[in-house]
């Protein structure tokens, strides 16, 4: 009988032995319980003892964790409202306050306070700017005040809210259209009102050019008109000096070039009266308001002869 007996004892005490150690790596640290009560922090990595039998442990991850909200709709200052979710990274810091905070249900039930805890951050947060300011590129500011009133409320669980990052902000699936077809109108009116800038910016470029045209065209007739005037008087002044001079010979210059006027087509035919202007120096003359002499016409009835 000792022998058994003596091998049982043996037993229990080896297990009882083990039982009074435990291990913990560099990823977790440990609570030890004593009928639910904190008797042990455990930060180190290493071996612990406990009480076999009386003391239980507890680890948790040492680890920076993650949480990923769902998706929900918050309406911010302007009544637009939109889908919003976001993630956040966190990490136990304080093991007793956790442990008091959660009880048995972990990192778990922390998981789902947080989850909440967020949650009206998010709405508290965004719903006090516009949506412009939720939708915009930059939100750095936004999601570091959700990050600080959730750090606040956080400590009390004994965890440290690192870090809180809005992921999709977007409009409800039924506004999507309404939206973009608002977006559209709008893109169409900015068209539309920059077609009609450059119709009358083109429309102001034409009238100048037109003024200027006429401008130009009025100024060149000025001095075409001028010039032909200025022209014409020379003209007129060589004739008479011309003619001043040698009266008959003028005269007797302008039948000619009347004769050549009357025929400059190669193929012209007269068909005249032995009386008429062509034939009677005299009468031309008259014709033209010139008094015939009786050298011109003398000179004019022998040029008709030859």
């Amino acid at each position: 009988m000792r022998g058994p007996f003596a091998f049982g004892v043996l037993v229990i005490l080896v297990a009882l032995g083990l039982n009074s150690f435990f291990v913990v790596d560099e990823k977790h640290r440990a609570l030890v319980l004593q009928f639910g009560e904190v008797k042990q922090v455990k930060t180190d990595p290493g071996l612990g003892f406990k009480w076999p039998l009386i003391d239980t442990v507890v680890q948790y991850d040492d680890r920076i964790l993650s949480l990923t909200t769902q998706p929900l709709e918050v309406t911010p200052l302007d009544d637009r409202r939109l889908v919003v979710d976001a993630f956040a990274r966190w990490r136990i810091t304080d093991l007793v306050r956790f442990r008091e905070a959660v009880g048995t249900s972990g990192e778990d039930g922390a998981r789902d306070r947080l989850d909440r805890l967020l949650t009206a951050k998010i709405r508290e947060v965004l719903g006090a700017v516009p949506s412009t300011a939720v939708l915009s590129k930059d939100r750095t500011p936004l999601m570091n005040q959700i990050r600080d009133l959730a750090r606040k409320e956080a400590a009390s669980l004994g965890v440290d809210v690192i870090d809180v990052r809005l992921t999709r902000t977007d409009l409800p699936d039924q506004n999507l259209s309404a939206t973009y077809a608002r977006m559209r109108a709008e893109r169409e009116r900015e068209a539309a009102d920059e077609r009609a800038r450059g119709a009358e910016a083109a429309q102001r470029v034409r009238a100048t050019a037109d003024r200027t045209v006429v401008e130009v065209t009025s100024q060149a007739k000025k001095e075409a008109e001028v010039i032909r005037g200025e022209a014409d008087a020379t003209a007129n002044k060589v004739y008479a000096d011309a003619y001043s001079k040698d009266q008959s010979f003028f005269a007797f210059n302008r039948a000619l070039q009347f004769y050549a006027d009357s025929m400059k087509a190669q193929s012209s035919s007269l068909v005249t009266q032995p009386d008429s202007l062509y034939f009677n120096y005299d009468d031309f003359l008259r014709s033209i308001g010139e008094v015939p002499k009786q050298t011109a016409s003398s000179v004019a009835q022998g040029a008709a002869g030859q």
